[in-house]
């Protein structure tokens, strides 16, 4: 039965109105020219952003948009007002659940999950990436969540520390042509990957060491816990997703955590290590932050032997800290799953033998003379290839394109790659 016709009034075409969806947002950039493979200290440049085409920020058809027409009035009103920010990346270049939750770093969240979107902070930056659901190239854009202390230039400040976070002036297209050119295991397994994004991240040298210093006999849930519980100390730069997001505090505000503190937060002895970096780095000459720093320009050996100075920093550790944070990409993190993919493909005489710091050497020199200088890039996607929980990974990509249903991950299948690491 159909109820009857209610009266037109003013107030009423108003109050309906406000209750129908909104589009979304995006601005979008014009894509930019391949980059060389040579790493820049500068972010690339992005040219000036362009007004929205009509019809290309269109999501309200999107059957993946059903989960946000069922969230209540007031979040929904949030995310009708959300102004999304095209970076110059695709998914051929970066692909989220390829990058983020693969062992480099701990402090992203997932904070939706169709679309998929991670969460985190960038510097003074809490922002947001996804992909834009309407490209033809899955094109990463970001959402900015709060102004990074300076309202005015807010946007184009935060493009910018991403570029250089997210490692954007590398072709990764390129690299994995070359890669897959030189290697059979690599090419088979970035077709398994989709052909392209597991990228490798520039992040901050301070944020990265005490990520790492976590890091060693543990497993990815207490990694990210204790991780977790050292962001904390920073400046709160707001909520998303239920998540709480600071910015990672600075070595002079780590170094009056005690370790008693951090012993009762469930670190262990890792509680130690943590304490003894932070007043080490502090002693620096110039500070922590500028010693850290000035090791982008040093020799890979030398940058391993002076992290080993820290407290708590093996070679391993090391390895991964000069990899992802210190602009040396030849540098190999030889762990149990690198240590398999050597002796299975690269160095079969080494099979049946157990792992050696000497022969850790040994692995890290194959690497570098079949894959050149970006080694430690190459590494890292046979890395992912080694992981159990591949098979998750692949099939959420594929659930957030084509599907309504987000995969569910099996509880405790993640693993990482420092996983078993002993220093």
């Amino acid at each position: 039965m159909r109820l009857p016709l209610l009266p037109r009034s003013p107030t009423l075409v108003a109050a309906v109105a406000a209750m129908l969806p909104r589009r979304r947002r995006v601005v979008r950039s014009p894509p930019l020219p391949p980059s060389p493979p040579q790493h820049s200290s500068t972010p690339p440049p992005v040219p000036p952003v362009e007004a929205p085409k009509s019809g290309t920020a269109d999501d309200d058809d999107d059957p993946r948009s059903s989960a946000r027409r069922r969230l209540p009035l007031a979040t929904a009103a949030v995310e009708a007002q959300e102004e999304w920010h095209a970076l110059p990346l695709s998914t051929a270049d970066l692909s989220l659940p390829l990058t983020l939750p693969t062992g480099q770093t701990f402090l992203w969240r997932r904070t939706s999950l169709s679309p998929l979107r991670f969460t985190g902070a960038v510097g003074p930056h809490l922002v947001s990436l996804s992909h834009l659901p309407g490209a033809e190239d899955g094109r990463l854009a970001f959402l900015l969540h709060n102004d990074g202390g300076c309202a005015a230039s807010s946007v184009p400040a935060a493009r910018a520390a991403l570029c250089d976070y997210l490692n954007a002036a590398v072709s990764l297209a390129d690299l994995w042509r070359e890669f897959a050119a030189a290697d059979e295991r690599f090419a088979e397994v970035s077709t398994r990957l989709g052909g392209g994004g597991a990228r490798v991240l520039r992040q901050d040298p301070v944020e990265c060491v005490f990520q790492f210093l976590c890091s060693s006999n543990n497993n990815i849930a207490r990694i990210e816990k204790m991780v977790w519980t050292l962001a904390g100390y920073g400046e709160r730069l707001g909520e998303v997703g239920g998540f709480v997001f600071h910015r990672f505090p600075t070595i002079e505000r780590l170094a009056r955590v005690s370790e008693q503190e951090l012993r009762e937060a469930g670190f262990g002895y890792r509680a130690k290590y943590i304490v003894g970096t932070a007043k080490e780095l502090q002693a620096k000459p110039g500070g922590g932050e500028k010693w850290l720093a000035s090791l982008r320009e040093k020799e890979l050996p030398e940058v391993i032997e002076s992290l080993c100075t820290l407290p708590g920093v093996g070679p391993k550790v090391a390895a991964c800290i000069a990899l992802f944070s210190l602009d040396q990409n030849h540098a190999i993190p030889v762990d149990t799953h690198v240590w398999k993919v050597a002796t299975q493909y690269l160095l079969p005489e080494l099979a049946g033998k157990s792992l050696t710091p000497k022969l850790s050497v040994i692995v890290a020199d194959a690497f570098v003379a079949r894959f050149g200088n970006y080694a430690g890039w190459a590494q890292n996607v046979l890395f992912i290839g080694q992981l159990p929980s591949q098979k998750l990974v692949v099939a959420e990509v594929i659930s957030d394109s084509d599907t309504t249903k987000p995969t569910k991950r099996k509880r405790g299948g993640k693993r990482n790659r420092i996983e078993n690491m002993q220093e």
